[in-house]
């Protein structure tokens, strides 16, 4: 009788590839509070420490003082709205957190760079198993966030492959709930990656299931036979240099005037993953 894959192991799977590429594993209660390296609270999901290490080493021209007004406005949430929220947030990925401080010449104004799309060396890559959220009593934990420079960008959620009920669909429910439990986290989120274990399906804050589809290739160039979604998919797409890119030149929102949701719902989408 063939071995029954666990859970654990299909999330270890994932980490083990994810170091391969380069990303610093990090135990999620280990940085959470009461952790052996506190870094955060249960209802806090930027690890501001890092953001702000990593800003001040990208933007070495912009004073400190500036570099703590770009921190606040990445937190600042100015709407109840979910995607409006997400949607200004990207807007700080694609142009930059416009800052102003004073120069012996006046009141210069400025832009703080989240990431370093040049020398990709100067980000900070952490992939966080088991981190908790707490939101108004509502605690969740998502399998996997990847963050880049402490800002959580990418989710991953895994199911058991060796569990019939366990889909690709059910990791995409996951999601649907942590929407509402825990919303604060998906201001900042770029990409969502729903996995059994062996599919593995990409999709944003928006996509509906049907959009949500794999990665075909890991060189860009052919698509592998033989290898498990989710290895092409972490890859293909999750190495640093492909997913920096993705972010920060592959993705727009779009107004839908769809009569079944109103005219005016608003779509994020990625023409790297087409149609979503």
């Amino acid at each position: 009788m063939p071995r029954i894959i666990t859970e654990s192991e299909v999330e270890q799977a994932a980490l083990d590839l994810l170091k391969e590429l380069g990303y610093t594993i990090v135990y999620g209660p280990d940085i959470s509070e009461g952790g052996i390296n506190e870094e955060r609270k249960y209802n806090e999901v930027v690890l501001v420490k890092r953001l702000r290490n990593a800003l001040q080493r990208i933007n070495k021209d912009i004073p400190k003082e500036a570099i703590e007004e770009a921190i606040k406005k990445i937190k600042r949430t100015d709407s109840q709205n979910q995607i409006i929220n997400n949607q200004s947030f990207h807007k700080f990925v694609t142009d930059g957190v416009p800052v102003e401080y004073k120069t012996k010449d006046g009141i210069k104004h400025n832009y703080v760079q989240l990431f370093d799309l040049k020398e990709i060396k100067n980000n900070e890559f952490l992939a966080v198993n088991q981190f908790t959220i707490i939101e108004e009593r509502n605690n969740r934990r998502p399998d996997i966030i990847l963050f880049i420079n402490g800002l959580p960008i990418v989710m991953i959620e895994l199911k058991n492959p060796a569990d019939e009920n366990a889909t690709t669909k059910s990791a995409f429910d996951q999601f649907q709930t942590y929407k509402m439990l825990i919303p604060s986290v998906f201001r900042f989120n770029e990409i969502l990656v729903a996995s059994d274990g062996l599919e593995a399906k990409a999709g944003t804050l928006t996509s509906n299931f049907e959009w949500f589809i794999p990665w075909k290739t890991i060189d860009g160039k052919k698509t592998p036979k033989t290898q498990p979604q989710i290895e092409v998919l972490i890859k293909g797409m999750l190495n640093k240099e492909c997913l920096l890119g993705l972010i920060s030149h592959f993705i727009v929102f779009e107004t839908d005037k769809d009569k079944k949701d109103g005219p005016n719902k608003n779509s994020k989408k990625t023409c790297c993953l087409p149609s979503i």
